[in-house]
């Protein structure tokens, strides 16, 4: 995606998070909506649990129920023979701030903490020009929140387009970083980074991925997510 585009898409974007996709209710976790498909490659060892947190980028937005980033994520690690279980909780719409007010409810609803947290918000904030403060502090508290409850996460960035102007691309982009370090937690910079540049990876509207772009995305992330993920005990 080039730069006009990514604003156009900006701007899409924001009609979008103020339409009735903005609405949803904020849903539960559901950990039975998440099967891996019949693999070749066998699984072995203890079942690792990642909760993917976000909006529609994970809540696979116009894709089909084994298309979203989750569940080809879950199917990637499976085929390399990890146990793995990915848990969709994203939902369509959600600003930093809805995120903040749901993530304590996502995780008591949960059987058993995760092993992992996957955080992927902000880009409605963004789309909406809410304040990079207000997503910050937002940022700050469901970070503070996972930190108490001992649950290891990766933080999945964005990136302001520049029609936005300098100071708030500025600020907003700093943000991920700058709480990565101090919650020393591991970081994607800007987790659409191999896709953005190329419009035939996203559908019509210029925002959401197809599902041949989330399986690029995958791939792009899929070392930083073995990474992040603890060793079982």
């Amino acid at each position: 995606m080039n730069i006009r585009n990514w604003s156009t898409g900006c701007a899409a974007l924001a009609l979008a998070a103020c339409s009735g996709e903005a609405t949803q209710a904020p849903a539960v976790a559901d950990e039975a909506s998440v099967e891996a498909p019949a693999l070749e490659v066998a699984v072995s060892g203890e079942e690792r649990r990642i909760l993917a947190f976000g909006n529609s980028l994970f809540a696979g937005y116009g894709l089909g129920e084994t298309e979203g980033y989750p569940e080809q994520l879950e199917a990637a690690l499976r085929g390399q023979g990890l146990n793995a279980r990915v848990i969709d909780a994203g939902v369509s719409g959600d600003t930093s701030a809805a995120g903040r007010q749901r993530l304590a409810f996502t995780l008591d609803a949960l059987e058993t903490p995760p092993d992992l947290v996957l955080l992927e918000l902000g880009g409605n904030d963004l789309l909406r020009g809410l304040s990079p403060d207000q997503t910050r502090a937002n940022f700050a508290a469901m970070l503070g929140e996972l930190r108490e409850r001992d649950i290891p996460l990766l933080i999945m960035g964005m990136r302001a387009p520049p029609n936005y102007g300098p100071e708030y691309q500025q600020s907003f982009d700093a943000l991920y970083g700058e709480l990565a370090r101090e919650y020393d937690a591991p970081l994607v910079p800007f987790w659409l980074e191999s896709i953005y540049q190329n419009p035939s990876l996203f559908q019509s509207d210029r925002i959401h991925p197809t599902a041949a772009g989330i399986e690029a995305l995958v791939a792009d992330t899929l070392d930083e997510v073995q990474a992040a993920l603890p060793q079982a005990e």
